[in-house]
């Protein structure tokens, strides 16, 4: 069996990485010659300003007095420059924000796996292609762009990491820093002679990346007064900054200037996902070659901001966020990104007519170039006789449009020639996508076979070795041998046909994995035949009935990805559950407590996602409720027969009161200081940390009976919930394991009614006694049912506090008892760790109700895998990367949920062993006379 769980959890990392291979596979392209605008550009330098978590809305709308949030900026907008909006892509974070303003392409999803910091992939940008770039700012930013320069022209001059402090009195400290030494930076060049002949130079670009604003969103939300206030200061320091360069350079007017973000962010605080407030950010150009206001009679855009805003009469001028590298490309006259795939907004540029045209051309031969390279690219690993060229841009076609394209500059048809450069442009962005997704149907037919296939052969090990349907056939040597090569050799035709293609190796595991899979599947058609034999003697109607029963029911599953409320609507039919079997007939008491607890947690579902309105003394009030359920707890146990409890047992659960006391103080404490801005309370720190440590030790310590140990598992797990909580979610565990308690006692009476056992006592039943092998049943059809209200306790308890599908419902503020200087893998694996605490409760109490109705932890296991493997299959064909990039992102983090929380599942079901069955046995001391 260890093989068997060995061999599920390398099939099912293949079937979730595979995805990013399919679907999100890097789109970079190496080998292109650099593409610049012939003529004389307008600006000699151009000055960057990302106020990194800037919300388009909350720059541009005016106060309750009608003033601006940003006085200067608005005089801009409406005096000197031109402005709107950029949309950005998902995933809405920092680096790929960056990555598209800066080098003018989308970084892939895969990008994310291979670490935030550094470059997983090489690729050019405006910085690189500039003379020189001095940048200040964050050290999560600059160094990235500095590592992937060629040469040493792209300088950094960033803050300490531990300055991005949610806790801190004031995050605009973060702005200020980076105004102040650009200010000191441009002092100092006029007594060193290289430094201020650099700054003198053409083609130079100076960035300010000011990350106060997001780091005061995530600990105050946008709405906050100090979001606003920072906002503030970004304007009077951009004012100061611009009016600096414009003395220093004597105002020759060849400074250009840009004002954007890297993306926006929730009402809550928080960002990654693909809401409008997320992907909506500003931007404002200008200076140098950069159009005036253009003044308007109306304008139609679907949002209904420019009346909110007052700016119905000032032409709005939107992009793609990657259309800026372009922009700042021809500005400045540097090459074009080499993997840019923006396209160049020139409406924003302020010059004649041949200007424009030249560079649109630049623009459409650059990109063209990068579809030259990908066509080329994939010929070589195609057979010739498979492959399939796209039509629209043959090469023919391609030396058509340049020729055209050339000849209307000549003859000054500047405007025909930039219709043109677009079509070329999109046709090339066109063919990239296509060669991009070339191999998608093949590779997804190939994963697709190795998922039924893994699925059939789990389905046939649960009737070979847990059922009685099947009777042992001797295996037939002949016939087996005959199978072994003719598979066998399928595989070596497969591999030869991808070598000769030259394929990546990650091809030859989708392609070759269901070779394996569908031979294990062939060998078992003996027990196929037997099934087939039983089932066409069962009645026809119960055989449909059953089938609808598990569709409607994985149906709701999928579903509750979706719509959280589904799990509600589940839950409710939960409750009836016992009228529907009888079953409330021989339990009367315990079916009505069932049926509440069910409806209780079915509330949770209907509320809001949380961490989007902080509630403190709901925490604390859960808290206390776990105190005083331990109370009574204690209570039973003291008075209950000596057998069952010692001493020892009774102060471990003492110890873990004290835990949870400490954890609801902690809480408390820790957010009153945060309220008054005096940061984090080292002793507050330390406390968690130990907490943190300590709760798994404790839990170890207690007893083995079955009660005692999942009350133990309880308080342990609660005591680092409460704090990572910020709201109801802390009630939550509570009654979740209320329902799996009565849920470990309702099967006992589920086993009765079905005179499958009869009723052992559970209140002596203990995890370490290791059941007689002689003692498991076969499964029956009421396994599947139990099976599934897993599956569906374990969705529940993923979803039922929020959508963590969706990268922004995480809250930062959740871990602000731990650490409250930005760490992104730190908070992360705190925030998984909060995700996880219901799973292990319902993983535990499963592990009870596996050995309490007397079957080997391995049969209901199987058919657990079968329903996830069904859910993560549905959703494999739901995954898309068109559309809004809301459902892009969704239907990705959908299909990698489940698949994780199968590869989880099979390490949780060790985990909830290991829990439920090991103790520590602390060495007794000797007293010494």
């Amino acid at each position: 069996m260890p093989i068997f769980i060995l061999a599920g959890l390398l099939v099912h990392c293949v079937f979730l990485v595979s995805i990013f291979d399919i679907y999100f596979s890097s789109p970079l392209v190496h080998g292109m010659t650099p593409q610049q605008t012939p003529l004389p550009p307008p600006a000699k330098r151009l000055v960057l300003f990302v106020a990194d978590g800037l919300r388009a809305d909350s720059l541009y709308e005016l106060n309750s007095n009608d003033t601006p949030q940003a006085p200067y900026l608005r005089s801009i907008l409406e005096n000197n420059g031109s402005w709107g909006i950029s949309h950005t892509r998902v995933p809405t974070e920092s680096r790929p924000g960056h990555v598209a303003l800066i080098a003018g392409f989308y970084e892939d999803v895969s990008a994310v796996a291979k670490g935030w910091k550094e470059n997983p992939v090489e690729f050019d940008s405006v910085f690189n292609e500039s003379k020189y770039t001095w940048s200040w700012g964050s050290p999560d930013i600059l160094p990235m762009f500095a590592k992937g320069a060629t040469g040493n022209h792209v300088y950094t001059f960033c803050y300490p990491a531990e300055s991005e402090d949610f806790g801190a009195q004031d995050a605009a400290k973060l702005d200020i820093w980076v105004f102040d030494h650009v200010k000191s930076f441009f002092n100092s060049s006029r007594s060193n002679q290289t430094l201020f002949s650099a700054l003198n130079q053409e083609k130079v670009v100076l960035f300010l990346h000011l990350l106060g604003i997001d780091t005061n969103g995530h600990a105050h939300r946008p709405n906050s007064r100090e979001y606003k206030e920072n906002i503030k200061k970004v304007d009077e320091g951009v004012k100061e900054i611009a009016s600096m360069i414009d003395n220093f350079y004597g105002n020759d007017g060849k400074t250009a200037f840009i004002l954007t973000s890297d993306h926006g962010m929730t009402d809550w605080g928080s960002h990654g996902a693909g809401h409008p407030s997320e992907t909506l950010t500003p931007l404002i150009v200008w200076g140098a070659g950069v159009n005036y206001p253009q003044k308007v009679p109306s304008q139609f855009f679907e949002d209904n901001f420019l009346k909110e805003w007052k700016l119905e009469n000032l032409k709005r001028l939107d992009v793609n966020q990657a259309d800026i590298a372009p922009l700042m490309a021809s500005l400045i006259g540097v090459p074009f990104p080499l993997n840019s795939v923006g396209i160049l907004p020139l409406e924003y540029l302020n010059n004649t007519a041949h200007f424009k045209a030249e560079s649109m051309f630049t623009n459409a031969v650059q990109i063209l170039e990068q579809f030259k390279v990908k066509l080329s690219q994939k010929k070589k690993t195609t057979l010739s006789f498979l492959f399939t060229p796209f039509k629209p841009l043959s090469d023919s076609e391609q030396i058509n449009f340049l020729k055209k394209i050339r000849l209307y500059i000549q003859q000054q048809k500047y405007n025909e020639a930039v219709s043109l450069c677009k079509i070329l442009i999109n046709l090339a962005l066109e063919g990239l996508s296509y060669y991009h997704t070339y191999d998608r149907l093949f590779l997804g037919i190939s994963i697709t076979t190795g998922f039924v296939g893994w699925m059939t052969y789990v389905v046939l090990v649960i009737i070979k070795t847990h059922t009685n349907l099947t009777r042992t056939v001797p295996a037939n040597n002949k016939k087996s041998t005959v199978l072994f090569y003719s598979f066998a050799f399928a595989g070596m035709i497969i591999a030869f046909f991808l070598l000769i293609q030259t394929c990546p190796w990650t091809y030859y595991i989708y392609c070759l994995l269901p070779v394996p899979i569908w031979y294990a599947v062939v060998t078992e058609i003996p027990v196929i035949q037997d099934l087939a034999t039983n089932i066409l003697s069962l009645h026809i109607g119960q055989c449909i009935g059953f089938l609808l029963v598990c569709i409607l029911g994985i149906e709701i599953l999928v579903f509750s990805f979706f719509y959280r409320s589904a799990l509600s609507v589940g839950l409710v039919v939960f409750a009836g559950w016992p009228v529907i079997t009888q079953l409330w007939v021989q339990a009367k008491k315990r079916a009505l407590i069932w049926a509440l607890l069910c409806v209780l947690l079915a509330l949770f579902p209907l509320m809001p996602v949380v961490g989007r309105e902080p509630n403190i003394p709901l925490v604390i009030a859960a808290g206390l409720l776990t105190l005083l359920i331990s109370c009574f707890s204690l209570a039973s146990l003291w008075r209950s027969e000596n057998k069952y409890r010692s001493n020892e047992d009774l102060k471990v659960y003492f110890y873990q009161m004290l835990s949870i006391a400490l954890s609801t103080y902690v809480v408390s404490s820790t957010h009153d200081s945060l309220k008054n801005k005096l940061g984090l309370p080292v002793l507050n720190q330390i406390i968690s940390w130990m907490t943190l440590v300590s709760s798994p030790v404790l839990l170890l310590l207690s007893s083995t009976f079955l009660f005692q140990r999942l009350f133990s598992i309880l308080l342990s797990l609660m005591s680092t919930y409460l704090l990572l909580s910020t709201g109801y979610e802390a009630l939550f565990p509570l009654v979740l394991f209320g329902l799996m308690f009565v849920w470990i006692n309702m099967e006992q009476e589920a086993l009765q009614h079905y005179g499958l056992s009869l009723k052992p006592k559970l209140v002596g039943f203990n995890f370490a006694y290791n059941m007689d092998i002689t003692q498991y049943r076969q499964l029956h059809l009421d396994d599947v049912r139990r099976s599934f209200f897993f599956v569906f306790f374990i969705v529940t308890a993923f979803f039922g506090t929020g959508n963590i599908a969706s990268i922004n419902s995480f809250d930062p503020a959740s871990v602000y008892c731990f650490l409250t200087v930005f760490s992104p893998f730190m908070m992360g694996g705190l925030l998984v760790l909060k995700v996880v605490i219901p799973f292990v409760l319902v993983s535990c109490a499963f592990e009870a109700v596996q050995v309490t109705t007397q079957l080997s932890s391995k049969s209901l296991f199987l058919i657990v895998l079968v329903i996830s493997d069904i859910m993560a299959l549905h959703f494999f064909f739901l995954v898309k990367d068109y559309g809004s990039w809301l459902d892009i992102g969704t239907s990705i983090s959908h299909y990698v949920l489940v698949m994780s929380l199968t590869i989880f599942m099979m390490l949780m079901n060790g985990l909830a062993q290991l829990l439920t069955t090991q103790r520590l046995e602390l060495s007794r001391r000797i007293k010494h006379h």
